[in-house]
């Protein structure tokens, strides 16, 4: 598929900046998602603290990540909706904040109750500011770099699973849990001040009303793209979430232990995350299935390799490096998403965080039925296989396309997919 330019790309040639404000931003954006990836994921770490502060379930603190992530499927579309008029430094901004708040709040919840209400509350701005930093780091970028870009910004992220997830574990285990969170919000904070300093006003995009980019989004191949995010990545997710536990009962470790096994999702992520801006920017979409069957090995092995610390270590790695999706996907919906670029973005980590509830979901059940910690394995490998199947339609809908756009235009071919 040829790439098809963003209509607001801007490149720091048309910005103004110089590479050290370019590198300034891309760092204060790359903090604020560091800043998501380690209040996303403490309480995958944090788990067996939780359970034994709550008084509650592994699968009722797994509640509190599809809380979370249910919050990111809900507020990625309606905050990228309600922003798409504004600037985008002020929406970063207003994000971070809105980040920041969420989780001093569920530092400061008294009950497994508040925390689900405040866990949904501090997903609602993570998809949104992830989307428009994306969308920030293209615009000042070179247009034959957007892949590495997207990348740096989710590096954020698997920079979070590396380092600060089982930091935030080790932390927890040290001192109360709820000190994480509070930690997250106070990271949120210097990002919002970073950028206040950093980021000037004028690199932004043409501004859209929310009518037309919901027009403009509902197209084939964004729902395909999304759904590929959805399904496919939700193994890593059923794995990641019920990591701590399965590391206790079935490896049979201490938990000193527990923050290496994450730190070996985050070094694959880092690794996978490179590994897919270089794809996307030499293959385009067609790099999605390499990582997914790459994803479906790596997880069906996962049941064998947890039965002792090396394998278990080196399983963590494998199933890290389905991270490299990511920057293929979030790459690839602005290729695909015409006008409804801010939604379309956003909507990408909404698609994620569909994994992320997903993933904790279906672990939770085959764990619950009596089929053993390390089945979340296989629940994970059958839905990378439907990810597959999304990809091999959503290939054929781009084929398609490219044909038919050759033969009665690109206008008559938009409609088309619009309904």
């Amino acid at each position: 598929m040829t790439s098809v330019p963003l209509p607001d790309s801007l490149s720091p040639e048309t910005t103004g900046l110089s590479p050290r404000q370019v590198g300034l931003i891309l760092f204060a954006l790359t903090l604020g998602g560091f800043a998501i990836g380690t209040g996303e994921f403490a309480s995958m770490g944090l788990m067996p603290n939780m359970v034994a502060s709550l008084g509650v379930t592994e699968p009722q603190v797994g509640h509190l990540i599809s809380a979370y992530a249910l919050g990111v499927v809900v507020g990625a579309p309606l905050l990228a909706i309600l922003g798409a008029g504004w600037k985008r430094k002020t929406l970063l901004l207003s994000l971070m904040g809105f980040y920041a708040l969420g989780n001093l709040a569920s530092a400061l919840g008294p009950s497994y109750g508040s925390l689900l209400l405040f866990r949904f509350i501090a997903g609602l701005p993570h998809g949104a500011y992830f989307g428009v930093a994306a969308l920030t780091a293209v615009a000042i970028s070179p247009p034959d770099r957007r892949g590495r870009a997207v990348s740096l910004v989710m590096l954020g992220l698997t920079l979070a699973i590396l380092i600060g997830n089982p930091l935030a574990t080790w932390a927890g285990q040290v001192i109360d849990w709820r000190w994480i969170y509070a930690a997250v919000a106070v990271v949120a904070v210097t990002t919002v001040v970073l950028l206040a300093v950093w980021l000037p006003a004028h690199v932004d995009g043409a501004k859209t009303k929310p009518l037309d980019e919901l027009r403009a989004f509902n197209r084939l191949p964004v729902w395909q793209a999304l759904g590929i995010g959805a399904i496919g990545f939700a193994g890593m997710f059923a794995v990641f979430s019920y990591l701590a536990p399965t590391m206790l009962e079935v490896t049979g470790v201490s938990a000193a232990w527990i923050p290496l096994g994450l730190a070996g999702f985050g070094l694959g992520g880092v690794i996978g995350n490179f590994a897919g801006g270089w794809l996307y920017d030499h293959y385009k979409l067609r790099g999605a299935w390499v990582v997914l069957v790459w994803a479906i090995a790596a997880l069906l092995l996962f049941p064998l390799m947890a039965q002792s610390l090396p394998t278990i270590l080196l399983a963590t790695v494998a199933i890290g490096l389905m991270g490299a999706l990511g920057p293929i996907l979030q790459s690839h919906l602005m290729d695909v998403a015409g006008d409804a670029q801010t939604l379309a973005a956003a909507s990408h980590h909404a698609a994620f965080n569909t994994a992320n509830a997903l993933g904790p979901w279906l672990g939770g059940m085959a764990i619950t039925a009596g089929f053993g910690w390390t089945s979340t394995g296989y629940v994970g490998a059958a839905t990378a296989v439907v990810g597959l199947m999304i990809y091999v339609w959503a290939s054929r809908t781009l084929q398609s396309n490219a044909l038919a756009k050759a033969v009665i235009g690109t206008d008559r071919v938009a409609a088309c997919e619009a309904g």
